[in-house]
C-alpha cells in the first residue's frame, strides 16, 4: 500500500512545475546578471548523477557576434538535412531563419554538454552503451533543474536539441574538445506576456501500476 503524498508540501513546488513555459523568442532586452545566471547554473549541479559522476558543463555565451556565429554555422548543417528530407527551399528558409533568430536574439545562450572523461570505463560495448545513456539522464537532469530555478528567478527559457544534429559543427565553432559532446541548447531571459499551457496527458494515461 503507497503512503499516502503530504499534498500541502507539494503545492509550490507543483506550482513551479506546472507554470514554466518554453520561451521561444519573446525575450525582453533586460540584462540577466551574472549573480542570478550563477544562481541557475549551481541548482543545475545539484541534480542527481549516476555514481555521483557529474558528467555536466554548462558553456554560456553572451556575445551577440558568438550567438549569430554559431546559430549561422548550425544552420548550415539543418539545411543540407532538409536537402536530405526533400524538404521545400520556401520551408527550409523559413525554418532555418526563425532558429537562427531564435538562437541569437536570447539574452543568454547556454550549451549543455556531456563530459564523457567523467564517465565510468568499460571493455565491454553494451556496458559502454549503457553508461553513456545515463550520462545523458544525468545532463537532462542538470538541464531540468536549471529550468525549473530560472522559472522560480522569473526568467525565462527553451530547451532545445539541436546540436545532436551537428555536433562536430558545434564542437569546432566553439572550440569544444573530442571528449565533451554537445547535448543542448538552453535560451535564457527575462520575457514578455504571457504563454498558455501546452496540453497535458493525464495521469490516468501515464501511471500503469495501481497503488490506491
Amino acid at each position: 500500500m503507497c503512503t499516502p503524498v503530504d499534498v500541502p508540501v507539494l503545492t509550490s513546488f507543483i506550482k513551479v512545475a506546472k507554470s514554466r513555459r518554453s520561451v521561444k523568442g519573446q525575450f525582453s532586452r533586460r540584462i540577466v546578471s551574472k549573480r542570478l545566471l550563477e544562481h541557475v547554473l549551481e541548482a543545475a549541479t545539484w541534480a542527481p548523477s549516476a555514481h555521483n559522476s557529474q558528467p555536466w558543463s554548462f558553456i554560456v555565451i553572451r556575445d551577440k557576434p558568438a550567438k549569430r556565429r554559431l546559430a549561422e554555422n548550425m544552420a548550415e548543417a539543418w539545411r543540407r538535412d532538409f536537402e536530405k528530407d526533400k524538404t521545400s527551399s520556401t520551408e527550409t528558409e523559413r525554418r532555418i531563419a526563425g532558429s537562427i533568430a531564435r538562437i541569437s536574439n536570447a539574452p543568454v545562450l547556454l550549451v549543455a554538454c556531456l563530459t564523457t572523461e567523467l564517465t565510468q570505463k568499460y571493455v565491454d560495448e553494451k556496458r559502454k552503451k549503457c553508461e553513456y545513456v545515463i550520462a545523458v539522464q544525468s545532463v537532462a537532469a542538470a538541464i531540468q533543474n536549471l529550468l525549473l530555478a530560472a522559472h522560480e528567478s522569473r526568467l525565462g527559457s527553451c530547451w532545445m536539441c539541436a546540436p545532436l544534429f551537428c555536433p562536430e559543427t558545434v564542437r569546432e565553432t566553439l572550440g569544444i574538445p573530442d571528449h565533451v559532446d554537445p547535448q543542448a541548447l538552453l535560451t535564457l531571459g527575462y520575457f514578455k506576456g504571457r504563454i498558455p499551457p501546452p496540453p497535458r496527458k493525464p495521469i490516468s494515461e501515464t501511471i500503469h501500476v495501481d497503488c490506491w
